[in-house]
């Protein structure tokens, strides 16, 4: 496994002060944009379709849980019905958005253009994603 801190921020959403990164745990060390986009896709669609079925009578998130979400920037209980997702759309669908400017992606102050270019790692890097349209989905 290999761990990866990631921040996410959307234009136009005042906040005080940032939001903190939030550790992924990879299969593997991503050697370059396109892998990183597509493990972090596969990570979210697993966990996407792991709990979109559950949920309780009376759901409540404890102080923990808010704490927690609140520092990924989005506090939602995660009850949702319907299909699972598909990995294979949403990971055509997310380097599509990158391709298109949709949101941009930075390595602690530098911004990664290069879709297949080697991906600058330390074991400090904090990777921040950046949503520019309004309905990107992210």
């Amino acid at each position: 496994m290999y761990t990866i801190h990631v921040r996410m921020k959307k234009l136009g959403k005042e906040r005080r002060g940032g939001t903190e990164p939030a550790a992924y745990a990879l299969p593997k060390r991503p050697e370059s944009v396109r892998e990183l986009i597509l493990a972090l896709v596969e990570l979210g669609v697993r966990e996407y379709n792991e709990r979109k079925d559950t949920g309780q009578l009376l759901p409540y998130l404890t102080k923990e849980e808010i704490k927690e979400k609140a520092a990924a920037g989005k506090v939602a209980f995660g009850l949702r019905g319907g299909n699972d997702a598909d990995l294979k759309t949403a990971q055509e669908n997310a380097v599509q958005c990158f391709l298109d400017g949709l949101y941009r992606i930075f390595a602690d102050d530098t911004e990664l253009t290069k879709l297949d270019g080697e991906l600058p790692l330390s074991g400090e890097t904090v990777f921040t994603f950046i949503r520019l349209a309004m309905l990107s989905g992210m």
